[in-house]
């Protein structure tokens, strides 16, 4: 319990920094966790294989995706009824989320299973590269309980104020995969397979792991699942229904681009994919912040406390922007180094550095989305969310790259979802100046 912090009094900035910063461990975790698997199958199976791995990790995401976005309702609910101290509340809706969202995963990874090779022929997977992408396709969806177990955990933690403890389980999985990788790719021969295997067991090793902490030392009111309330059913599907819908609408366009992507060839599939494992590190103090001012703006707005969600909204964009553009500046010098070490093709490289250093200054405009879509999610606004999204993938990002593409070839593809960047991030500041996201109510007593 002594991790839990409570948000509605003290320092912000303090609190903030402090907070924000496991998370950033743990999303960063996250990306070397890829980042080591990018590189054994890049290293070990070739520019085939991480092209396979990419395009069925941005499945895997999609499929998926709905879930996720309903889980994004558990920090605002959760965090509202903590900042609220409506215990019983707590527990209640605790239940409802664990009930609903753990019915959904199992029904999609089955549903993944069995369209895993449709899906990948519609995408235009490259003939050279379907076989790769459906057998680590399917193996990924055999556990994919597992992948949404443990992050599911961790998102409940955070609600609770503990961001410290989320750190151990990505740990874990981290230090499992890099273990098993080389072991099942190349000393058992299992090839991609290999690379799947490793990636189940550690997640699912994370996930019982974290199970056994949170219900036994973390003080969480986890229950015996039952058949939830329909008061707190109908908040989950209130709430995370249109949640859900807006990662679809955000995995929905990322596949969208992959499959522009794949028009390019092998070579670009490839370099695309290990660019994606450099660019998701400019965006991680992004996704720490926008998930630190979701859970410290939810107490507050459930202690009624606006002037301090304001300023949660204020050190959130400032504290994003100098970080960003710092790691920004890295990544740009050290784009060609990063590259090489996924892959040694000399036209994959030659892309992948390329895009990085094309897009890399425009990150932390995507930066000001994270952080205030954060507080308005915060407050319950899923739909404007959806909106926003909707706007920002199809409206902008998609058009654009796609425009871009057939304007300037491969190059397009990083100046279309460049621009996209900018115009959004004037999308998401306009709705939180004049957005009625405030007046919405999420934590309201049973009938």
């Amino acid at each position: 319990m002594s991790n839990q912090h409570d948000f509605t009094d003290g320092s912000i900035l303090k609190k903030m920094i402090i907070f924000s910063g496991p998370i950033f461990l743990t999303n960063l975790l996250q990306v070397s966790y890829q980042l080591v698997d990018s590189l054994w199958v890049g290293n070990l199976l070739g520019a085939n294989a991480l092209g396979a791995i990419a395009i069925s990790g941005t499945i895997v995401f999609t499929i998926l995706s709905f879930i996720i976005g309903i889980n994004n309702a558990t920090l605002t609910v959760l965090s509202q009824y903590r900042g609220a101290q409506d215990e019983e509340g707590l527990k209640a809706s605790l239940n409802a989320f664990v009930v609903i969202l753990g019915s959904m995963t199992i029904i999609l990874g089955v549903i993944g299973y069995i369209m895993s090779p449709t899906i990948l022929r519609w995408m235009g997977t490259p003939g050279e590269i379907l076989p790769l992408a459906t057998t680590y396709l399917r193996i990924n969806f055999i556990g994919i309980t597992f992948l949404f177990g443990y992050n599911f955990i961790a998102t409940v933690l955070r609600a609770m104020g503990d961001s410290k403890t989320p750190v151990r389980f990505v740990l874990i999985a981290v230090i499992l995969n890099a273990i098993f990788d080389p072991l099942f790719i190349y000393v058992f021969n299992l090839g991609i397979a290999g690379a799947a295997y490793a990636t189940i067991v550690a997640q699912g090793t994370a996930f019982v792991y974290g199970l056994i902490h949170t219900i036994y030392k973390a003080g969480v009111p986890f229950s015996f699942p039952r058949i939830p309330n329909r008061h707190y059913v109908k908040s989950i599907i209130k709430l995370g229904l249109p949640s859900g819908l807006s990662m679809m609408v955000i995995s929905g366009g990322v596949l969208a681009i992959m499959t522009v992507v794949t028009t390019f060839g092998e070579e670009v599939v490839a370099g695309f994919g290990a660019a994606q494992r450099l660019d998701s590190l400019i965006m991680l103090p992004a996704m720490a912040l926008g998930t630190a001012v979701n859970s410290m703006a939810g107490q507050n707005i459930g202690a009624k406390l606006w002037e301090r969600v304001h300023e949660i909204a204020k050190y959130g964009i400032i504290l994003i922007l100098l970080v960003s553009f710092t790691i920004s500046a890295v990544v740009f010098f050290s784009a060609e180094w990063m590259i090489s070490l996924f892959i040694q093709d000399k036209d994959t490289i030659a892309f992948g550095k390329m895009y990085v250093q094309t897009i890399a200054f425009f990150y932390p405009f995507l930066g000001i989305n994270f952080v205030l879509n954060g507080v308005v999610r915060a407050a319950g606004a899923m739909f404007q969310i959806f909106v926003l999204n909707t706007i920002s993938f199809w409206v902008l990002r998609y058009p654009l790259t796609y425009v871009a593409a057939y304007w300037f070839g491969e190059q397009g593809i990083a100046i279309g979802m460049a621009a996209s960047f900018v115009v959004s991030s004037f999308f998401a500041i306009g709705y939180y100046m004049f957005g009625k996201w405030q007046k919405i109510k999420v934590v309201e007593k049973e009938a």
